[in-house]
C-alpha cells in the first residue's frame, strides 16, 4: 500500500511540474509576441516619417531623383510585410542603408540642413530609431529565454507536447548592421565632404521596450520653397504638402 501511494505521489509531482513548465512556455511565448508588436509599432512610425522627410529634402534637391527614389522603394519594400522578424530585419536594414544616404546628400545643402521642418522631422526619426533599438534588446532578450527553455530538458518535452516552438531574433546581417550617420557641419556646396560615422542601426542595435502609442501624436508636414512635378518619390499614401 505504501509503494502504492509513493507511485501516486510522484505521478501527482510529475503532473505539477509539467503544468508549471506549460504554463511559464505559454507565458514566454506570449511576452515573445508582445515584444515583437511593440517593434512592429515603432517600425511602422519610422515608415510614416520618411515620406515627409522625403518631401522636405525634394524641395532643396529634386535633382537627387536617384537616392529619393531609393529611399521610397527601401520603404516600401519594408511595409510589404515580412512573414518572419528575420526577413523583416533584412528589409529594415536596407531601409537604413538608403536612409544613410539621403542624410549624405542633405549634407551639401546648407539652406536644408538649416530648414525647421528638416530638423524637427530628422529629430523624430533619431528619436524613433532609439525606441525601435531599445524594443528589439528587449524582444531579443524574450526570445533567448523562450528558446533556452524549448532546447533544454526536461522542458523541451512539455514545449513538444504544447507545439511551443524557437522563435526568431530580429537582428541584420553583419554586412548590412552599418549605416552611416551624417556629422552636420558647416559643409556647403562644393565644400569638403560630409562627414560620415558608421553607426549601428535598429535592425543591428537593440533595455526596456517603450509601450506602444506613447510617441508624439501629429507628423511634422514637409515644407519646401517650391512645389514641383509629381515624380515617382511622391508616396501614394502620404499628402503632399
Amino acid at each position: 500500500m505504501l509503494i502504492v501511494w509513493i507511485l501516486l505521489g510522484l505521478v501527482v509531482l510529475a503532473a505539477i511540474v509539467g503544468v508549471v513548465m506549460y504554463n511559464g512556455l505559454i507565458g514566454l511565448r506570449n511576452r515573445v509576441e508582445e515584444g515583437w508588436r511593440q517593434i512592429d509599432v515603432e517600425l511602422k512610425r519610422r515608415h510614416d516619417l520618411i515620406p515627409n522627410l522625403v518631401e522636405t529634402v525634394k524641395g532643396y534637391a529634386s535633382h537627387e531623383r536617384g537616392t529619393l527614389e531609393e529611399v521610397m522603394q527601401a520603404r516600401s519594400a519594408a511595409m510589404s510585410g515580412a512573414s518572419t522578424p528575420a526577413a523583416a530585419a533584412q528589409s529594415e536594414g536596407q531601409l537604413s542603408q538608403a536612409l544613410g544616404r539621403l542624410m549624405a546628400v542633405a549634407e551639401a545643402y546648407p539652406d536644408l540642413k538649416a530648414n525647421q521642418n528638416f530638423l524637427a522631422l530628422q529629430q523624430e526619426l533619431s528619436s524613433t530609431e532609439d525606441r525601435i533599438a531599445s524594443s528589439r534588446r528587449y524582444y531579443n532578450a524574450l526570445v533567448r529565454d523562450l528558446n533556452t527553455k524549448v532546447e533544454s530538458v526536461p522542458s523541451n518535452i512539455v514545449a513538444g507536447i504544447a507545439k511551443v516552438q524557437r522563435a526568431e531574433y530580429f537582428e541584420t546581417p553583419a554586412t548590412e548592421a552599418v549605416a552611416p550617420t551624417i556629422s552636420f557641419g558647416g559643409n556647403a556646396p562644393g565644400g569638403s565632404a560630409p562627414t560620415i560615422a558608421p553607426s549601428t542601426q535598429p535592425g543591428a542595435v537593440g533595455g526596456a521596450s517603450t509601450q506602444p502609442g506613447g510617441a508624439p501624436g501629429a507628423l511634422p508636414q514637409a515644407q519646401a520653397p517650391s512645389a514641383g512635378a509629381p515624380d515617382p518619390t511622391t508616396d501614394s499614401g502620404t499628402p503632399n504638402p
